[in-house]
């Protein structure tokens, strides 16, 4: 059996070499680097890597499992997968702790006014009268109460915060002080003092923000995305930034990426930008080569995979 890594592991890659001597593999830095003839032979693909699109997917003949070292899979050529019956597995749950980290870090940085003092340092000026403020008795509204979601929970939960989360099925998880439905959505919007953002792209959350969900947010509210970028329309958000419908954001993902020098959004003033780097990790590798390893001994013996198995007709 032939597997085929679309990146370098380090020191990993001897580790599973050694593990697994009966299996034969392959690490190349991009898709682009492997040959036809190893493509037309490769049974097993992991890794994260842009090249992997259908192309890729129709030149890989034998292709039975694509181990997807990212948890986004919006992506990868989804039906074409789901045609070839080709068995997909992402790393959900294990880029949670760093991504909810920032969320925090966000949160802490815009309620304690830290970029006002960078701003003041650069200027020279030293406002002791500045004044942050306490999370505790803030409300927190969170789309999505999937891994990244309770993560940030546990971190949360300390401040005394009430959050709410927004799902498809509104069931309860752990945490959470009320869960609803994608169907109540505006009738919480109004209420949070903060809205995070981790859902998933799929043809439900593709631009479900539009304008009237941000008009009936809160002008004083702070809105993080983590998730996807696509969940509203970039021109509606600077729209939104442009005429102070809401207090600030914090974007980490946007529905173009990476965003061009001249993009709008970096004009604007109530707007913190990072660039799509909440999941970087440099234990990711390492984590998601674990459950890889641990999905492989059940494909190897069962044929089938038992962790982070994406559903292709959801996306996720």
């Amino acid at each position: 059996m032939k597997i085929v890594s679309l990146k370098r592991l380090g020191e990993i890659e001897a580790s599973l070499i050694n593990s697994y001597p009966d299996l034969d593999f392959y690490f190349f830095k991009k898709a682009v680097d492997i040959p036809t003839e190893l493509k037309n032979e490769l049974e097993i693909l992991i890794g994260y890597d842009s090249g992997v699109d259908k192309n890729f997917i129709n030149a890989c003949p034998n292709l039975k499992w694509i181990s997807w070292y990212a948890t986004g899979v919006n992506n990868l050529p989804l039906e074409v997968i789901k045609e070839r019956n080709i068995i997909l597995t992402n790393t959900r749950g294990i880029q949670a702790k760093q991504v909810s980290e920032f969320v925090l870090s966000f949160i802490l940085n815009d309620y304690k006014k830290m970029r006002t003092s960078y701003v003041n340092q650069v200027n020279k000026v030293y406002d002791s009268k500045l004044t942050g403020k306490r999370l505790s008795d803030e409300k927190v509204l969170i789309l999505g109460t999937g891994s990244l979601a309770q993560q940030t929970v546990k971190l949360l939960k300390p401040f005394e915060l009430e959050i709410i989360g927004i799902s498809k099925s509104g069931h309860h998880k752990d945490g959470f002080d009320n869960i609803y439905t994608i169907e109540d959505l505006e009738s919480h919007l109004n209420k949070a003092d903060i809205i995070i953002n981790t859902l998933p792209e799929t043809q439900e959350t593709y631009h479900l923000l539009s304008e009237r969900h941000f008009k009936i947010m809160n002008d004083k509210c702070l809105f993080i995305n983590v998730g996807r970028g696509t969940i509203v329309e970039e021109k509606i958000l600077i729209k939104v930034l442009n005429h102070n419908l809401i207090r600030h954001a914090y974007l980490d993902v946007f529905e173009n990426e990476p965003l061009d020098a001249n993009n709008e959004l970096y004009k604007l003033d109530n707007v913190t930008i990072t660039a799509h780097i909440t999941g970087n990790d440099k234990n990711i590798k390492s984590d998601a080569t674990k459950l890889f390893e641990r999905n492989l001994n059940d494909f190897l013996n069962k044929n089938d995979v038992i962790e982070n198995r994406v559903d292709l007709y959801k996306g996720y």
